[in-house]
């Protein structure tokens, strides 16, 4: 299976692809992060996002397009059946469709971050893979997601992993290496 990805704008790595980004609509919904490199990830399960369009800032974007999403994430401590939830507002980031800077909402509001679409597709099966750029609080790390399922084929996996690990800069190689699953089960409610 054929996966092409480009490398973040933050890397300074050249792209081979001219990539063009998600629709807001494509990408508002509810998503299941499947796999990661993000240590935060490796003590939760049932990791969720959802991304829902707010309305245009002052300083506006292309017309019909929104330039800030509404970001819910949520999980579920390994071990335990307590939702926990981190809210944020995502704002475009300059130029670059599918890039996107996050802040944090209430007690979060001092937090912020700036994460970018590589790739994303439906080959049968949604997808995304996301890169976050390294915070005061995380490294830098790759997320992929799902909907409507919270897993992805063995197949497109293998293919999205082998994308990144051809992507032209040592770091992504190396978290291209370090993906792993997160556990999904069905004692989460909806």
């Amino acid at each position: 299976m054929s996966i092409t990805l480009r490398p973040p704008t933050v890397v300074n790595a050249p792209s081979q692809t001219s990539f063009v980004a998600p629709s807001i609509s494509w990408l508002s919904g509810t998503w299941h992060v499947t796999h990661s490199t993000l240590p935060m990830w490796k003590s939760k399960k049932n990791v969720r996002i959802t991304y829902t369009s707010l309305p245009t800032t002052s300083d506006g974007s292309a017309a019909g397009e929104t330039d800030r999403l509404d970001d819910l994430v949520s999980y579920q401590p390994l071990g335990s059946d307590k939702v926990k939830t981190v809210h944020g507002v995502d704002k475009a980031s300059g130029k670059d469709s599918g890039a996107w800077d996050w802040r944090g909402k209430g007690l979060l509001a001092v937090a912020s971050s700036h994460w970018e679409v590589l790739g994303y597709g439906d080959q049968g099966e949604e997808w995304v893979v996301t890169y976050f750029a390294k915070t005061l609080f995380t490294p830098a790390g790759i997320d992929i997601y799902a909907r409507p399922q919270a897993n992805l084929s063995i197949e497109l996996v293998a293919g999205i992993r082998k994308a990144l690990s051809e992507l032209p800069n040592p770091g992504l190689k190396e978290l291209a290496g370090s993906v792993f699953e997160i556990q999904h089960d069905d004692a989460r409610p909806a």
